[in-house]
């Protein structure tokens, strides 16, 4: 029995997100959001008038570190609920502690799918919320000619196998795939540039993370390519990698994902603006950060309807639970543990800010597996917004 039971104290629960290393930028904001939420809470009066208590460990972007401190929140510190990770790679190093010792995850970072945990939630986007919205949308406005570039890990190879068979069901072509160091130099990128000068494809499809994310951008512009007519489009470049960069590498480049900085609407403002508040005007505002403040609050209104930490029963409140986020209503799906979510595309401006371009308006029920791989079918929810 955790301590949190035994004792009419805090409840603990344990926080991974790197502060330093190779994906600190985007994982930092998803920290500042954990806390954002565990403080709103507190400040409420906690979860049955006792506070949360945050158990926060840097795992410094490294897989061994992730599963190192996971053991040590799980069977030392004693926590029973583990908010954290955003490399595919370190997700999968510590789900078989997770596992191993009954706790439960709760994952706020898009991924690749074709996974399922029962001791994991899934509160970023699925393929089937994001890459499908993001073909149809470039296959559309720019052609079916595609160029991959991404780093070497599991995320960027599994995503980019999926946008394939998208860009074929569009009757178009990966015309090449280049892979660069998880922690690469300016030069890595030089080979990749050349191969998009002789290629000359209609767009770029980029699965590069961290800190090569700005440097990849700023090659893009030295080498006068036009985002109008060839852009770089991404799943993982984030207002975290932009704020990186200069606002002339990001203008015009493309992004999809269930949460923009600059969405307009009430929720959405609010959150943005609790947050810089919070945490500097300038600290960057992510879709990863924002699933990251919707899980904390959804695990907690679970953990006040069942009375324990106990992640059994934690877990059968969440299922088919909701919560008004920031990006819209959004739902925990019992068959997989993954999240109903709200898909929009957004344009880079002059100023280094999203600016939506499309927005379906319809909440896409999770589908890890890409049963339905199709273009012109999402799964759609009953639920319709037109608010951007």
């Amino acid at each position: 029995m955790a301590a949190s039971d035994e004792k009419r104290g805090s409840w603990r629960v344990g926080v991974l997100f790197s502060q330093t290393g190779v994906t600190s930028t985007i994982e930092r904001s998803q920290l500042n959001a954990t806390l954002l939420a565990i403080e709103e809470i507190n400040a409420a009066g906690g979860i049955l008038d006792r506070p949360i208590e945050p158990v926060i460990y840097d795992p410094a972007s490294n897989p061994k570190q992730f599963r190192s401190l996971a053991e040590r929140l799980l069977q030392v510190d004693r926590v029973r609920l583990l908010f954290g990770c955003y490399m595919t790679s370190t997700r999968k190093t510590i789900l078989p502690v997770v596992e191993a010792y009954r706790g439960l995850l709760f994952y706020p970072t898009l991924y690749e799918g074709f996974e399922y945990s029962r001791n994991c939630i899934y509160t970023g986007a699925a393929p089937n919320q994001n890459s499908i919205q993001l073909a149809r949308y470039l296959l559309s406005a720019y052609g079916n000619r595609f160029f991959f570039v991404g780093s070497n890990y599991i995320y960027p190879y599994e995503s980019n196998r999926l946008m394939a068979d998208f860009v074929a069901q569009g009757r178009g072509k990966v015309l090449d795939e280049l892979y660069v160091s998880l922690q690469p130099e300016p030069k890595d990128f030089d080979r990749v540039i050349a191969k998009i000068k002789k290629a000359a494809p209609d767009v770029i499809f980029s699965t590069v993370v961290g800190s090569g994310t700005a440097m990849f951008y700023q090659a893009y512009r030295e080498a006068g390519f036009d985002p109008g007519k060839m852009p770089i489009a991404s799943l993982t470049t984030s207002e975290a990698e932009v704020a990186e960069m200069s606002a002339e590498a990001a203008e015009g480049h493309i992004t999809a994902a269930p949460f923009f900085e600059t969405l307009s609407t009430p929720s959405a403002r609010q959150f943005v603006g609790n947050f810089k508040q919070r945490f500097g005007a300038d600290a960057p505002v992510t879709a990863g950060a924002e699933a990251a403040y919707f899980q904390m609050h959804l695990a907690m209104r679970a953990l006040a309807r069942c009375g324990t930490d106990d992640p059994e029963r934690v877990l059968s409140e969440l299922r088919d639970s909701e919560f008004d986020a920031p990006q819209g209503r959004v739902r925990i799906d019992r068959e997989n543990n993954h999240t109903y979510l709200w898909p929009r595309i957004a344009r880079l401006d002059g100023q280094g800010r999203f600016r939506t371009v499309w927005n379906p308006g319809v909440r896409i029920k999770p589908d890890p597996y890409c049963v339905v791989q199709s273009l012109d079918d999402w799964s759609a929810d009953e639920i319709h917004a037109s608010a951007t």
